[in-house]
């Protein structure tokens, strides 16, 4: 593969496909759209197999000198190759998904869609700065359109909050980005990760890129948009939006954060575990009152990006492992959760609870492969879920006994709403003729929940298949971050940690004290 550019490949692919769709009718569109699709899922399992662990930290580079401070420069290491991989795998589901519920405009919602792999590629493989924030705010555009278009009653509010949402972040991030280069000299992403900022400007640094990520991921209390948005998404919309979108969030922290403003990261700890852990119980007792099974799932999502944004700045290798597991488990499984639900709508048109009950008898395969993706959302042992959970909060619990009790209520929580949801859709009595009627899973419905029911029983089995690539790119982060890294409990408090010359007098002044 040496000097083979298969980065600007996965990018050409949809980006032509795309193009193409707008020229032709709407079944050529569904199958240009799907081959594509395909395809790139075909270059992504190339990718993954030519990837050598131990090897170079930066693979498959190419770099363009454009002008000056701004180069088209690709490359992936094990964290991006797997952001990478989670995106190609979900695209295909997303239309088969959108094969018959879509009928209007076919040709623009598949071009839309294509469009939005080729700049979540661009996201996780750019080295340069500028060419991130413009794959990253480009993104924006073709999901504001298929919510905006092709969305439910209420679509045209829940497309304008998202885009304001994310829209203003961003602008913060910015400005950011300009100063850095200035300051640094160079746009380069790799050479940006071991730049040593000033202490005081890593914090204004920190605070603008945490505006942007912050609403992306999303975190409590700018976490809003995501209920309005997934409610009124056409069900392939919210499987990308739930499975990569909200990604770039934690992708942000390991990539930028962390690595280029570890003392800052270290400084607002505090403030990253507050907002984390009003996140994973606040909303799971809101998912909990939830009569739309959507809104039910998106309330979960951003219970689960909580623990997500807590392993992450847990300043250890389990913590941020578990981070990224725990957002490659949630792309699966809330994609998952997300077909389940699009499944029964497509047939009763309605997310209502209560209009359902009783589809073990009528659809035994949809509860079966319901209750699996259920059980993986819980973290029952054997599932994604697990691994994800268990590895964050073992590397939060290095640095916070309570913050690992909090998250632990939330992921009891958690179980109580997915169990919930699960005996009122599936269990009980068969109330409503018209669900008592729906038939089971069609063999296009089978073809994408099979993928996606073995893809989480692998992360959950031999999880090490995921964490291999990965695992040389934490330890490098966490040697970066090692510096600034809190020590416990008593560490968790408001202004930066101690430094080490703080911490030779204090050990200097208990000798005396000691002595005397």
């Amino acid at each position: 593969m040496a000097g083979f550019p298969i980065l600007t490949l996965m990018l050409l692919v949809p980006l032509v496909a795309a193009t193409a769709c707008l020229f032709v009718e709407a079944k050529a569109a569904r199958s240009v759209a799907l081959v594509a699709t395909l395809i790139n899922l075909a270059l992504g399992v190339v990718l993954w197999a030519n990837y050598e662990i131990g090897g170079a930290q930066w693979q498959f580079t190419e770099r363009v000198e454009l002008f000056a401070g701004f180069s088209y420069a690709l490359g992936i290491d094990g964290i991006a190759l797997m952001l990478i991989v989670l995106s190609v795998f979900l695209m295909p589901i997303c239309i088969g998904a959108s094969w018959e519920s879509i009928q209007k405009r076919v040709g623009e919602y598949m071009a839309a869609f294509l469009l939005m792999e080729t700049l979540m590629i661009g996201v996780f493989a750019a080295q340069d700065l500028f060419l991130f924030y413009i794959f990253f705010e480009a993104g924006l555009i073709p999901m504001y359109l298929i919510i905006g278009i092709w969305g439910g009653d209420n679509r045209i509010y829940a497309a304008y909050k998202f885009f304001l949402y994310t829209l203003l972040g961003s602008v913060l991030m910015l400005i950011a980005m300009m100063w850095m280069v200035n300051e640094a000299g160079t746009s380069d992403i790799p050479t940006l990760m071991a730049y040593d900022f000033a202490e005081n400007a890593q914090t204004w640094l920190w605070l603008a890129f945490f505006a942007s990520f912050a609403v992306k991921m999303p975190m409590w209390p700018v976490h809003t948009w995501l209920p309005d948005a997934h409610v009124q998404a056409p069900t392939a919309g919210s499987i990308i939006l739930a499975g990569v979108l909200l990604k770039m969030g934690g992708y942000g922290f390991i990539r930028f954060s962390l690595p280029m403003f570890p003392e800052a990261s270290a400084q607002f700890v505090w403030l990253v575990f507050t907002l984390s852990m009003i996140a994973v119980i606040y909303t799971s007792l809101v998912a909990l009152v939830q009569q739309d099974m959507k809104k039910l799932i998106a309330y979960s999502s951003v219970a689960h990006m909580g623990i997500v944004t807590a392993g992450a700045f847990a300043f250890n290798v389990q913590g941020i492992e578990g981070s990224m597991i725990m957002m490659l488990s949630h792309g699966l499984v809330s994609g998952a959760l997300f077909l389940a639900v699009g499944v029964i709508y497509d047939r009763l048109h309605t997310r209502e609870i209560d209009r359902y009950g009783g589809l073990s008898i009528n659809m035994p395969q949809y509860a079966i492969f319901f209750m699996l993706f259920t059980m993986a959302s819980i973290g029952l042992p054997g599932t994604s879920g697990f691994v994800a959970e268990f590895l964050s909060l073992a590397g939060i619990y290095q640095v916070s006994t309570w913050v690992t009790l909090v998250c632990t209520t939330g992921i009891i929580l958690g179980a109580a709403y997915m169990l919930y949801l699960y005996r009122r859709v599936v269990f009980g009595e068969q109330k409503n003729a018209d669900a008592a009627a729906m038939p089971d899973l069609t063999m296009r419905e089978l073809a994408m929940m099979v993928p996606l029911a073995l893809a989480v029983l692998w992360m959950g089995v031999y999880p090490e298949s995921f964490l291999a690539p990965m695992r040389a790119d934490i330890a490098a982060l966490d040697a970066r971050i090692a510096r600034a890294a809190p020590e416990g409990d008593s560490q968790l408090k408001i202004g930066p940690p101690k430094s080490d010359k703080a911490d030779a007098a204090h050990g200097e002044e208990a000798e005396h004290g000691g002595a005397h």
